[in-house]
């Protein structure tokens, strides 16, 4: 049942689709356990090799390698894989995302199934940044997109785009992106449309003096332009001795979640994250765990 839901939600992929709707959901999908913990904005607030899929113009250029395990409604699941590295004085983020569905029962009346299908949706991604003026960046992502459902498949390519301003006053960070400007080939009936993203929002981190805690807040606006939702995001990160971190976020506007949670550890050059977002309508809970290798 879980997965008729989520084959739904995915979009009407090999029948027409209404005005207004978009597929390829898994587009939707948070990047990085911290992240989603913290509502799932992204915009202004990353810090890592993950601003590849929330806005490319925060890319840090340090030499990373990343590994995320999304389990989504219990037995759905997406990886995201992605590298970060300088070339001729450019940050440059690498990323792919792959997410599978397998036996999909497939029925034309009550009874038992008369075959099963399986969806596969892919996407690979560059990323790279440039300093338009002072602490004021610019950035793109481009990506290559694949959905294969039953024996019809489809493949594209989409770009994002972001901007972001960083120390307007001292901790204070203003970002903006929109994302998934692109389109697909057709699949059996009709193209797909990607689920153009708009997000805007700022971050602010802050020290206590003569504590080992540091702090940041987050808050940001959403819209899916092809859809009626808006989406109002907050988030709030505690960080202690630079090792330990304890998050937590809000999503306004979802009909399956608002509240996510979550922690980071980080030892040596390794930082483990964890986020966890609960599903409302006996979805089963969704669990992402992160990994982040940063290489000296």
């Amino acid at each position: 049942m879980k997965k008729i839901f989520f084959l739904l939600i995915i979009g009407s992929n090999i029948f027409a689709q209404s005005a207004g709707e978009s597929g390829i959901a898994f587009l939707k999908f948070g990047f990085g356990a911290r992240n989603i913990a913290m509502g799932d904005l992204g915009v202004a607030s990353v810090n890592d090799l993950t601003a590849l899929n929330y806005n490319p113009s925060l890319l840090t250029g340090k030499s990373q390698l990343f590994f995320s395990h999304n389990s989504l409604f219990q037995d759905l699941s997406s990886e995201m894989f992605a590298a970060g590295f300088n070339l001729f004085g450019l940050p440059i983020a690498v990323g792919a995302t792959t997410t599978s569905i397998s036996n999909i029962e497939v029925r034309t009346m009550p009874g038992d199934a008369i075959t099963k299908i399986n969806a596969h949706y892919f996407s690979g991604s560059v990323s790279t940044k440039i300093n338009i003026v002072n602490n004021f960046n610019a950035g793109i992502t481009i990506k290559y997109l694949y959905e294969n459902l039953f024996s019809n498949e489809a493949n594209g390519y989409g770009f994002d785009f972001g901007a972001s301003y960083q120390n307007l006053i001292e901790g204070l960070t203003l970002g903006a992106s929109i994302k998934n400007i692109g389109s697909m080939n057709e699949l059996r009936l009709e193209s797909t449309k990607l689920p153009v993203d708009f997000r805007i929002g700022g971050s602010y981190n802050f020290t206590l003096p003569g504590s080992k805690f540091d702090f940041v807040a987050l808050a940001g606006f959403q819209k899916y332009i092809l859809q009626n939702d808006s989406h109002f995001h907050l988030g709030a990160e505690t960080v202690y001795n630079k090792s330990f971190s304890l998050r937590v976020g809000f999503a306004s506007g979802y009909d399956t979640k608002s509240i996510t949670a979550g922690f980071g550890i980080l030892l040596g050059n390794i930082n483990t994250d964890y986020a966890y977002v609960p599903m409302k309508y006996s979805l089963g809970d969704s669990h992402i765990i992160t990994f982040i290798y940063s290489i000296d």
